[in-house]
């Protein structure tokens, strides 16, 4: 049984807390969206909580071993949460996304299901190493970008933030992105992934993986056909869908 709770933000209602974040997201209609939002048990968009799948071999609550990617919903980050720089107003941050997502072309990223630093993800796929990174370029391209776009919405990160960011020892390189551009994970250090689970035991993350796996070749390609205009009202709140950012047509042949 879902339950929905759709919630509908305007601009006005985004205060000083809100914090923004420019994802990929599938296209809503995909079946990758709903695979997606089902695994997680939540939608972004409509606020539906949803019924857990069943996964053969899970040892674990999938609830509980789903909590953290929930709370952000379904998505692969391209520009990581932050707060709208002083005197910038939601609808001047959506417009502006809006107009660099309308600069950008479709296309598709075959994938793979795999572990990351001990949490399950789907990323770039492809034959051969080569083709990977290609892959793995054409994503890294579309994320670069849409950081730099965003750079003059973005406020600097807090002393707490930074603080919390440095918890997770950072190179000296991953500290300098993050001064310069507010995450560390950017650039050179940015990977495309899809977060399906926390840090999990060996049995469970194979469960994961094997369940996804299992539907990766129903499902296809993740089409890139657009990104997505995140935003957590306040700390303790979830990230919503707020607005769909579309790309331009498909490249030319």
């Amino acid at each position: 049984m879902s339950e929905t709770n759709a919630v509908t933000l305007t601009a006005e209602q985004l205060g000083p807390e809100a914090r923004f974040a420019v994802y990929y997201a599938p296209p809503m209609a995909s079946d990758w969206w709903r695979e997606g939002c089902r695994w997680l048990q939540r939608d972004p968009h409509t606020q539906a909580v949803l019924e857990a799948p069943s996964v053969p071999g899970l040892n674990g609550n999938l609830t509980e071993l789903t909590r953290e990617p929930r709370r952000y919903g379904w998505h692969a980050t391209l520009v990581a949460p932050f707060r709208a720089a002083p005197g910038v107003t939601a609808t001047q941050l959506h417009s502006h996304v809006l107009a660099w997502a309308a600069r950008q072309q479709r296309f598709d990223v075959p994938v793979q299901v795999t572990q990351l630093d001990g949490f399950i993800a789907v990323v770039p796929a492809a034959a051969d190493a080569a083709d990977r990174a290609d892959a793995q370029s054409a994503v890294g391209a579309l994320a670069a970008d849409a950081v730099r776009a965003c750079a003059a919405l973005r406020a600097p990160p807090t002393a707490a933030e930074l603080e919390r960011r440095r918890t997770m020892k950072l190179s000296a390189r991953q500290e300098a992105l993050m001064l310069t551009w507010g995450y560390p994970f950017v650039f050179e250090e940015f990977r495309f992934h899809m977060t399906l689970s926390n840090r999990v035991e060996s049995a469970d993350a194979r469960a994961i993986q094997s369940w996804w796996q299992a539907r990766l070749p129903a499902l296809g390609p993740l089409p890139l056909d657009g990104a997505a205009l995140f935003v957590q009202t306040a700390p303790q709140n979830d990230f919503v869908l707020w607005q769909r950012l579309p790309f331009a047509q498909e490249v030319a042949q």
